[in-house]
């Protein structure tokens, strides 16, 4: 008791103190293990009210006071309702912002609905607790779910800490005076909620001295000063004042009182215990918010990691015998809508740039927000040298995923590569997976996507048309007139410098000017002429059709270029080093600089010649600005996939991008799986995932998945050639022992090999096909286990879908807790020639390397220039671990023959061509074409696979 015969005074003030403390203990515990933790209050106001400039600054003052951070959004008395919510919009969005509150009443000359302005509050923002959907759960007592608001929160708290008993109210008679939307009504439902028995009176209640009587707890919220009475109150109850009335002083400089709603002079004689006003509520009110705020921000940023899962719903397709084809199959489960998969998983819809209902761009904000996650586990999927046909390693890594997350309700996260129209028109048919393991729907995975490809392809051309352009102006033009026109003057005489035309200056060493007057006639002229070596160029042109008559051609024979003519040749956009660089990237600005570190060919002096020298660089990182965002798809039972950059894994590397699964790793979180896919065979792709991606990714791998068939092991034991289509010959038919013993002996044997020379653990899957009998089956997992393999698994993924992949999902999960001493091949100081020498051995298994005089000077020169230390993609045949593509199983005694050597500057790798490559397919007698159509009335396509 402080001073008083009967009641005793609940002080506001002291126990908002130890609600404040209680938190500023917990932000600063947060920020041990998160040091960039900082909660953040944002607060609407409108207008300049006195009184709301004087409440504001007590809530800043506080959460300052505590380590939390309060930011003021002071708006216009003239703003309107659209604006305003524009404003909300905005720090919905901020994922800095934890918490959203609207300082009332709004000073506004525009009529402004300000339950519609608070409702667009985010409901996890909402820190007052007055969002109709707060108020609404809050009113069916889904407690654990709801922000409570924080007046009525308050009352409560100083019941409980008066009383001493959290329980207090159970049982008890509560009577509140006042039905307001911020204090009255969700008051009477939050203390109904603990158990009380609550009566609502307001200003037309009749008797409402008799239901005050009766009240154990007296809330009184009623807006008139001195309205409940002394003797209006039980005796020993607990009365807690939520009156602010003021009385104007009209005194000048003297201060103005305030008064509560309750007779405080008569009711403390009779009741147990009593709010001061001021002192009381007030001081609570600003407690509860900052607390509101502080539960938000920790809720929002670590507690559904904490959980670690997400709310995925999975999509159940009916399996049917035999397996339709594999657009039947994906025409037979409708898709998720994009939007709702990307709030299952924790993308926020502003991070998502829809491309229709059942795609999506992903924003890489989402790095940024989930930077404190730690990285899920890291599977790479690979498999033994294909035949021509291919084994299913997509329809592997999609398999894998559904069994991961629709069977074992783990997150986990498929990464695949976009198709390139090439096969898909071509030969080969689309990349989405197979029967009941596919990306879905297929046509739009196929079909254009996002136009990734697109971009890259006008990105591509508009560099190769630059090149000519510019040696073709060089060529016509004398010096001053070329760097006039490159560098023209204003209307004051000046001749500004662009940003990339100061780059070059630097890179020259000339002192960077603004002005190109300033500039000598020499500098002038080293400015202006690249001097371009036409015979050195290696940036060609592409598209995205296989066109064998564009593998070489003669341009410039226009009668406007003047005789400047050269031969030069069209390659497949997915082979396009831009492809590469997409993969390869970490962020925009890390694509415009590679961009702009493109090396075009020489100049006459030997130097390189760079995109940047060309002045295109950020136009550029224009045309390829939206390609760094991966692609948000769904497989066939509803769990994620990203696709994201090239197939090409011959010339190029072959991978998915970084980026999707930077993003993936963060998504999972801790407990999940990323499931990415290396190109062609593990002595492909899966080196070149190891040696370049995770070199500049910085990622480490948990496992490989080593997809092998009986099919191809027959192959490599001896089999007949497998020819794409013609009929299997009967070798592959019938069982034949002998054949796949030699090919996990030869073949499989070297790619488990392969992959454990990298320190990861190696799982074998054995994607089987309907001619496989079980001797054979049972032959190739014992084989593969004796060969080095931790895990050996069947998988029936296409026809079973996820259920049929179990197996090999709880294989690669052990395999992902076991110990991973993840190394590469080669020191990145290594000259180029032994680096290529030691992929040939290590991996390919050859005795050595020959080098041809254009490759041995090409590696002088890129010695020379300074390209040494970047590591190898290398350019091979995909269907031999030799050059020979005729030679099967693992051969040995072979020399490695390096036709050239290229260099890759923008995407960071040296590329030595290994034989006859082409890099530009051709379509064979009867492509898929044939088979594509399209319903005009209902638009369906038919044909794809």
């Amino acid at each position: 008791p402080i001073g008083f015969s009967m009641a005793k005074l609940i002080s506001g003030l002291e126990y908002s103190k130890r609600v404040l403390t209680e938190v500023g203990a917990g932000i600063a515990q947060t920020k041990e293990e998160h040091p960039d933790f900082k909660p953040c209050l944002a607060i609407v106001q409108v207008g300049d009210r006195s009184d709301s400039n004087v409440y504001i600054g007590a809530k800043l003052k506080k959460a300052a006071e505590i380590g939390a951070q309060g930011r003021l959004v002071k708006l216009p008395s003239s703003i309107s309702q659209a604006d305003l919510e524009k404003e909300i919009d905005s720090l919905n969005e901020d994922d800095a912002v934890d918490g959203i509150i609207v300082q009332l009443p709004l000073d506004c000359t525009n009529d402004i609905d300000a339950d519609e302005v608070i409702d667009r509050i985010d409901r996890l923002k909402d820190v007052d607790g007055l969002t109709r959907e707060n108020a609404g759960r809050l009113a069916r007592g889904e407690l654990a779910s709801t922000v409570f608001p924080c007046t009525p929160h308050g009352c409560l708290y100083l019941v409980q800490q008066a009383t001493g008993d959290p329980n207090y109210v159970s049982g008890k008679h509560v009577v509140v005076l006042g039905r307001s939307k911020i204090v009255g009504s969700p008051a009477a439902a939050l203390f109904m909620w603990h158990q009380a028995t609550t009566t609502i009176c307001h200003s037309r209640t009749k008797n409402i001295e008799e239901h005050c009587r009766k009240a154990d707890v007296l809330i009184v919220a009623i807006g008139k000063k001195n309205f409940v009475k002394g003797d209006w109150i039980k005796p020993g109850a607990v009365v807690i004042d939520c009156g602010i009335n003021v009385e104007v002083n009209p005194e000048p400089g003297k201060k103005n009182k305030l008064f509560g709603d309750v007779d405080f002079d008569a009711a403390k004689e009779i009741a147990g215990y009593i709010t001061p006003v001021p002192g009381g509520v007030g001081p609570m009110t600003v407690a509860m918010l900052i607390k509101n705020t502080f539960e938000q921000a920790i809720k929002r940023r670590f507690g559904e990691r904490k959980l670690g899962e997400w709310k995925l719903s999975y999509l159940k397709p009916i399996l049917v015998k035999p397996v339709p084809s594999d657009i039947a199959v994906s025409r037979s489960q409708p898709p998720k809508d994009i939007q709702l998969l990307a709030r299952e998983i924790g993308i926020k819809k502003s991070e998502l740039d829809l491309y229709g209902d059942k795609k999506a761009k992903v924003s890489l904000k989402v790095l940024d927000r989930l930077s404190h996650v730690k990285d899920g586990k890291y599977v790479v999927v690979a498999g033994i040298t294909p035949t021509p046909l291919g084994e299913g390693k997509s329809t592997t890594t999609i398999g894998l995923v559904q069994a991961i997350g629709a069977h074992l309700k783990k997150n986990v996260f498929a990464c695949v590569r976009q198709p390139s129209q090439g096969p898909t028109f071509g030969i080969k048919g689309g990349a989405a997976g197979g029967g009941y393991s596919q990306v879905i729907p297929m046509e739009e995975f196929n079909l254009h996507l996002t136009g990734d490809i697109h971009a890259i392809t006008a990105a591509n051309n508009l560099l190769a048309a630059a090149i000519d352009a510019r040696m073709f102006h060089e060529n016509t033009q004398k010096d001053d007139a070329l760097f006039n026109r490159l560098c023209p003057a204003n209307k004051q005489g000046v001749r500004q410098l662009s940003a990339v035309q100061k780059r070059r200056l630097g890179r020259l060493g000339i002192n960077v000017v603004e002005d190109g007057n300033l500039l000598s006639e020499e500098e002038r002229v080293r400015f202006a002429r690249l001097n371009i070596d036409a015979s050195t160029i290696t940036w060609n042109r592409v598209m995205d059709t296989n066109d064998r008559f564009l593998r070489a051609i003669e341009i410039g024979l226009g009668p406007q270029e003047k005789g400047h003519t050269r031969k030069t040749q069209f390659d497949i956009t997915v082979a396009s080093e831009i492809m590469a660089i997409l993969a390869l990237t970490t962020s925009l600005e890390d694509m415009r600089d590679r961009l702009g570190k493109i090396v075009i060919g020489s100049d006459k002096s030997g130097q390189p010649v760079t995109a940047d020298d060309i002045g295109i660089t950020d136009a550029l990182a224009v045309l390829m600005r939206d390609t760094v965002r991966p692609n948000l798809m769904q497989t066939l039972e509803g769990t994620p996939v990203f696709v994201h950059a090239g197939p090409f894994a011959n010339i190029a590397h072959g991978q998915s991008s970084i980026l999707a699964d930077r993003l993936a790793l963060k998504l999972v979180g801790p407990e999940g799986f990323v499931i990415t896919e290396a190109g062609f065979g593990a002595d492909i792709g899966m080196e070149k995932f190891f040696d370049i991606k995770c070199r500049y990714s910085r990622l480490q791998p948990h496992a490989v998945v080593l997809v092998a068939t009986v099919r191809a092991l027959k192959m490599h034991g001896g089999g007949p050639p497998v020819v794409a289509g013609a009929p299997l010959k009967h070798e592959y038919l019938e069982e034949n022992l002998g054949l796949v013993e030699g090919g996990c002996d030869s073949n499989l044997r070297k790619q488990i090999e392969n992959a454990n020379k990298f320190g990861v653990p190696v799982v074998v899957c054995v994607n089987r096909f309907a001619t496989d009998t079980t001797a054979e089956i049972e032959l190739v997992v014992a084989k593969a286990k004796a060969h080095g393999a931790r895990h050996a698994v069947v998988s029936e993924h296409w026809s079973d879908g996820g259920e049929g992949a179990i197996k090999l999902a709880e294989a690669v999960i052990d395999a992902c807790n076991a110990k991973s001493n993840f190394r590469f091949l080669y020191p990145m100081e290594m000259p180029l020639d032994k680096k290529i020498e030691t992929i040939a051995k290590e991996i390919y298994g050859a005795d050595g390397i020959e080098l041809s005089e254009v490759a041995q000077k090409k590696i002088e020169t890129y010695t020379r220039q300074g390209f040494s230390a970047l590591p190898i993609c290398m350019a091979k045949t995909h269907l031999s671990l030799s050059s020979d593509p005729t030679k099967k199983g693992a051969p040995t005694g072979f020399t490695l023959p390096i036709r050239d050597v290229r260099a890759s500057i923008g995407a960071g790798f040296i590329y030595p061509l290994v034989g006859e490559m082409t890099t530009m397919p051709g379509l064979n007698t009867r492509p898929c074409f044939y088979d594509i159509t399209i319903d005009p009335l209902t638009e369906q396509i038919d044909g794809l696979f």
